[in-house]
């Protein structure tokens, strides 16, 4: 920890507020992830914890708040002393740096696992096809489906499909990763093999923010625990402050349940 405090910020979530019709999801929320730093994000269902992560790539917009990646400001731009909405190619371009891996895989249901890889960097970024191809099967073999290229989502189970779509994200060169609940929609026994994968991608140095239910996960790996509750983050600090020792009482029942 004390090298992270000295790394440079990657992430900047600053007074964010997100409405969602009369719902208040979020409701000024801070946050600051340095690079190389692994948060995870815990919270009751509907706590806000998957919109901020959408709110942090711009796929729900903000409305109230900064986000910024690497201090440069996400989804909105200031020009002569007005803030606009930035085109959606703009978002996009920023995009690039945030790797994202959702519940449900969003896998292209009609491309092979090595195309689904492939097609960002190849789409997206330009990249030789050759070059997307040899970098995709370095990346399915390291998530342990170096044999599962040319086979199609329907025939890969589901804890495979997320290692597919972590592969995916990783195949576009983030500076920092996002996942939001990957586990959660998996079968218990896939679960492990898809935390371990996670866990490498941790140890490589990747910046990433975790919504999560494994508190276990949460423990081996985070260099900071988020606790969030109705849109605000209740308390924060390191894996062994907020798990074993929580200063508030809401913080200290929800993890009274999920154990």
């Amino acid at each position: 920890m004390s090298t992270l405090t000295e790394a440079p910020t990657m992430l900047r979530v600053e007074g964010v507020h997100k409405w969602m019709g009369h719902n208040h999801v979020l409701r000024g929320v801070d946050l600051e992830v340095r690079q190389g730093e692994i948060v995870c994000i815990l919270g009751p269902s509907g706590s806000g914890k998957s919109t901020l992560l959408r709110c942090i790539n711009h796929l729900d917009p903000v409305d109230g708040g900064v986000v910024e990646v690497e201090s440069e400001r996400i989804g909105y731009e200031t020009r002569r002393g007005t803030l606009y909405e930035q085109s959606e190619r703009d978002v996009a371009r920023a995009r690039r740096r945030i790797g994202m891996v959702f519940q449900h895989f969003n896998l292209f249901q009609h491309l092979t696992a090595l195309e689904n890889v492939t097609y960002g960097p190849v789409k997206v970024l330009r990249r030789p096809r050759a070059e997307a191809v040899a970098h995709g099967r370095e990346l399915l073999a390291s998530v342990g489906l170096g044999q599962k290229e040319d086979s199609y989502p329907s025939e890969l189970s589901g804890g495979q499909q997320q290692r597919v779509a972590i592969a995916r994200a990783l195949a576009m060169r983030p500076q920092l990763m996002m996942f939001d609940e990957p586990t959660s929609a998996l079968d218990p026994e896939l679960v492990g093999e898809v935390l371990a994968v996670m866990k490498r991608v941790a140890e490589g140095g990747m910046t990433m923010v975790v919504v999560t239910h494994e508190i276990g996960f949460a423990r081996e790996v985070a260099d900071r625990v988020v606790f969030m509750d109705q849109g605000v983050v209740v308390e924060e600090g390191t894996a062994s402050e907020v798990l074993d020792d929580p200063r508030h009482e809401r913080t200290a029942s929800f993890l009274r349940r999920v154990r």
